[in-house]
């Protein structure tokens, strides 16, 4: 065993802010045409939010500036360039092939009921206690000592004093009862009270850990807000994570690792294999095609903007059921 640390962010963080407008444009396009072609991206910051992309889509009125403004506040001033999809990946995924090529991995294990490493449950859980009371820009992070206690808790919250904050977290603990040394460092730079875009630039996909596994599971690096199903970095992604918790679940496992592997235009997998407590198999029974995954999991529904607030995972979307 070994000292084991994951960190969470909060929805008005600047890059989940990004990750939300994303993934608010998305669910608008679907909406609209289930069938949108949409990769689209948001970097903000002071004052200002671009949104670039690619969108193939039957809907024309989709207002992105007014998504942007919802999220992000009256304020900003928005920029966008959108183009439609590049031809040559449409002949590709019009076919029914991947959209690009790529690894996505898949994790499960039985550490919590949310079949989630524990440092990554507690450290989220500990977010969203504090952001339902402060819902404001905020980071948390748990560690874990090799024997199973908590050896320390982070966390920083804007417009939150050191008193409160610490006191908000005791009661997280006393809740949970967790048991360890317990080091707390509580705005540990001080308190704040600029956030957000006021204090930072965010950008679609930055938070790649946090959205899949923690830094304990190795992830297939490709970003999932913004892109319609057709994207198997998100589509693959999610069926990863459903093929995991099967297999945790029907092999009464401790771990389950998935990974999938696809090359563009190519509709089956290169790789199919699962790791079970350490013991590689090849995958049977699922269809793993783009078109089969979509459909399984009914993904061209507009569902997208809530993943995009504490993790893909974990959180009872259906890939986790």
């Amino acid at each position: 065993m070994f000292y084991r640390t994951a960190e969470s962010v909060s929805p008005k963080h600047p890059d989940k802010l990004c990750d939300r407008i994303s993934d608010a444009i998305l669910d608008a396009y679907l909406s609209a045409d289930p069938n949108a072609r949409v990769a689209a991206e948001t970097c903000g910051g002071h004052g200002v939010v671009f949104v670039t992309g690619e969108i193939t889509s039957t809907a024309d009125s989709i207002d992105i500036p007014a998504i942007v403004k919802r999220i992000a506040g009256e304020n900003v001033e928005v920029h966008t360039k959108i183009v439609k999809q590049s031809p040559e990946i449409a002949q590709g995924v019009d076919t029914g092939g991947a959209g690009d090529q790529g690894i996505m991995i898949g994790y499960a294990c039985d550490e919590t009921d949310e079949m989630l490493p524990r440092e990554v449950v507690l450290s989220r859980r500990l977010n969203q206690f504090i952001y339902e009371k402060y819902p404001f820009d905020g980071k948390t992070q748990v560690t874990i000592a090799p024997d199973g206690s908590i050896d320390s808790i982070v966390a920083s919250f804007q417009n939150v004093s050191h008193d409160e904050l610490e006191s908000k977290v005791r009661e997280f603990i006393s809740a949970n009862n967790l048991k360890g040394k317990l080091e707390l460092h509580i705005n540990p730079a001080g308190d704040w009270n600029q956030g957000g875009f006021d204090a930072d630039t965010g950008l679609t996909g930055r938070k790649l850990i946090v959205d899949n596994y923690g830094p304990r599971v190795a992830i297939g690096g490709g970003c999932y807000s913004g892109k319609d199903p057709s994207k198997v970095d998100r589509s693959a992604a999610y069926m990863a994570r459903r093929v995991a918790v099967d297999y945790l679940r029907k092999r009464q496992a401790h771990e389950v690792l998935v990974r999938l592997a696809y090359a563009i235009g190519y509709a089956e997998p290169l790789e199919k294999t699962v790791i079970i407590d350490g013991k590689p198999e090849e995958i049977e029974d699922y269809d793993l095609t783009p078109n089969g995954i979509i459909k399984y999991l009914d993904l061209k529904r507009p569902i997208y903007e809530k993943t995009a607030e504490y993790g893909h995972y974990g959180e009872g979307f259906d890939w986790d059921k």
